[in-house]
């Protein structure tokens, strides 16, 4: 009942590291209810002369594409304008004008044209998807597949052309660098080390190398990897984007289809999945990110609060010592009367107050259902 009510997310934090689309997958999460934090890991610069822009063009006047997808009018313009610089201008012009040439959109067109080609098809819509829709529906397997780059591509993209069996050549007219401002980059990071997120979403490899790249130049790393491997969850839009992650042993999860849709979808069913759900004082409790589910009822808990609740909810129906709680405080120090401001401030967030009893001078315990004593005493 409650996701109709509250969204599958709601009471959740996802952190976004996307430069490009971020807006698009921000409001996907927030119509399901998640509080979004965003950084681009990213920006993206045009690139002049690059030995991977000169490689990719070589390759491919040696060896024919069956297609080759124009996505920016600019970044098809830098592309010609590069082979042209390196002597290899009218060779790539030759080349494309044998292979079926698809634009993205009336601006790529222009410049497709100016360039004295013509393609062969172009959406109405200007839309990524509906070029990728129409390769698949055409079959790739066994097809070599050029795509100009527009600095990010489409989220799983190349992924979902690979597994429909084609060979894709990526041309690379702009290259990746970390962004100018690093300030939201590294709240972000400070926030997946306090788990002040639940997930942390990909779309795409490079985003996901630069972030890697910042913990470490922060001394983060560890923490980071740590982080990702026991409580934040890694939601990446496809196997490619995940590569850089994995390499270093962090497990992700992706959606079968690989758009920005299915990613979200994925979130939803993944995040109340973890969440630890316990019946006490007569209610159904559902520990969130930085809320609780009473009942049904979507409580905002603030961090002091949810620190204590985590710990108690390891141990459920058993006595935890102040000590021991003061112990999970973000910033507490040493004075265990914030153990009884926190726990006074989360009784009243929670609207229950009941559901957390005080033990004299032991502590407190979470009011476990006799019923579910057993159940969890080994949890």
């Amino acid at each position: 009942m409650h996701d109709q009510q509250h969204g599958p997310l709601a009471g959740f934090t996802v952190g976004v590291t996307a430069a490009r689309r971020a807006d698009e997958l921000g409001a996907l999460l927030r119509r399901r209810g998640a509080t979004v934090l965003h950084a681009p890991a990213l920006r993206i610069v045009p690139l002049a002369d690059d030995a991977e822009l000169l490689a990719a063009t070589k390759e491919l006047i040696d060896h024919a594409p069956d297609v080759v997808v124009a996505t920016t009018a600019i970044g098809f313009r830098g592309w010609v304008e590069a082979a042209d610089g390196w002597g290899y201008g009218e060779e790539l012009l030759d080349r494309l004008r044998g292979v079926e040439l698809l634009a993205r959109g009336p601006k790529v067109k222009g410049s497709i044209r100016a360039a004295g080609l013509t393609e062969e098809w172009s959406p109405a819509s200007e839309s990524m998807a509906e070029v990728l829709d129409r390769l698949l529906a055409e079959g790739v397997a066994g097809r070599r597949v050029a795509l100009q780059l527009h600095g990010e591509p489409l989220p799983g993209f190349v992924e979902s052309l690979r597994a429909g069996g084609a060979e894709v050549v990526v041309v690379p007219v702009y290259r990746w660098m970390a962004p100018e401002d690093l300030a939201p980059l590294d709240r972000l990071l400070d926030a997946t080390v306090t788990r002040a997120l639940d997930a942390l979403s990909f779309t795409s490899a490079p985003a996901a190398a630069s972030l890697l790249t910042r913990a470490e130049a922060r001394g983060l790393l560890p923490e980071l990897l740590h982080a990702l491997d026991h409580d934040v969850l890694v939601a990446c839009v496809g196997p490619v984007t995940a590569l850089p992650l994995q390499a270093r042993g962090v497990t992700t999860v992706q959606p079968e289809r690989f758009r920005l849709g299915p990613l979200v979808q994925l979130l939803g069913q993944e995040l109340p999945a973890r969440a630890r759900t316990l019946p006490v004082a007569g209610r159904r409790m559902e520990i969130r990110g930085h809320a609780v589910l009473v009942d049904e009822e979507l409580r905002p808990v603030p961090p002091a609060g949810m620190a204590l609740l985590r710990a108690l909810s390891r141990h459920p129906g058993w006595v935890v010592s102040r000590s021991e709680l003061l112990g999970t405080l973000p910033g507490a120090g040493r004075d265990e009367h914030a153990v009884e401001t926190a726990m006074a401030r989360l009784r009243t967030a929670l609207g229950a107050p009941k559901l957390i009893q005080t033990v004299v001078k032991r502590g407190y315990r979470l009011a476990l259902d006799p019923a579910a004593d057993t159940k969890y005493a080994d949890a």
